[in-house]
């Protein structure tokens, strides 16, 4: 049983978790940096596979190659969002040349041997390493550390430059690193971009029938 200060120190941490862009180009203290990777692996995963692979990328030439992996498909996505284009390429959509510390995180290859849990769902696995990055954006915001999750490249260019296994995916680019302040709110609701669904209406109840489902909230 945990004490209501506790409590309340982990649904604040989670509430106050943001997706950082802007960083300090202050190194991220070694032990803290272990706290983040020890707490991804205590994740759960199905069948106990632990199929998250984690790439620090020290090099800076290396760092710089990254980046414009990203800038490459950061123009690509503005092409295929058409009409938004021109509003999409104002955002700030990575923090590759400022952070502290640059993660890849990848799927390993030989992830078909486990059956355990993915005989009919093999995407499992991508769901469990997906547990393990919350698990370092929590711990980081605990810590006073901003994260950022990059999404935007190419996975085959991506994994050839980093020399990653046949069969093996990279599925995140991490931004970790010391930051200014923390944002407000999410960065594309203050920014316009988007804004957000209230989790009333992402509830059903025993059917996909989109209809109102009570829920007791303390907001």
């Amino acid at each position: 049983m945990y004490s209501d200060i506790e409590k309340d120190a982990i649904y604040r941490v989670i509430a106050e978790r943001r997706d950082m862009r802007h960083f300090l180009n202050t190194p991220v203290a070694p032990e803290t940096l272990h706290k983040i990777f020890h707490v991804a692996n205590q994740a759960p995963s199905v069948g106990l596979m632990q199929p998250w692979r984690f790439i620090r990328i020290t090099n800076p030439d290396i760092r710089k190659d990254i980046y414009k992996i990203v800038d490459k498909e950061r123009i690509l996505t503005a092409k295929a969002l058409n009409k938004r284009a021109d509003e999409f390429m104002k955002l700030k959509v990575e923090g590759i040349l400022e952070c502290g510390e640059l993660v890849v995180v990848a799927l390993p290859d030989d992830r078909e041997q486990h059956i355990f849990g993915r005989r009919t769902m093999p995407q499992m696995d991508l769901a469990s390493t997906a547990c393990a990055i919350q698990n370092m954006w929590l711990a980081a915001r605990a810590e006073g550390i901003g994260m950022g999750w990059v999404s935007i490249f190419e996975p085959n260019e991506l994994a050839s430059l980093l020399n990653m296994p046949e069969g093996s995916e990279p599925i995140a680019i991490l931004c970790i690193g010391h930051v200014d302040s923390f944002y407000a709110e999410p960065m594309l609701i203050s920014e316009k971009w988007t804004t957000k669904t209230e989790v009333e209406n992402l509830v059903y109840e025993n059917t996909w029938i989109e209809s109102e489902v009570e829920i007791n909230t303390n907001d």
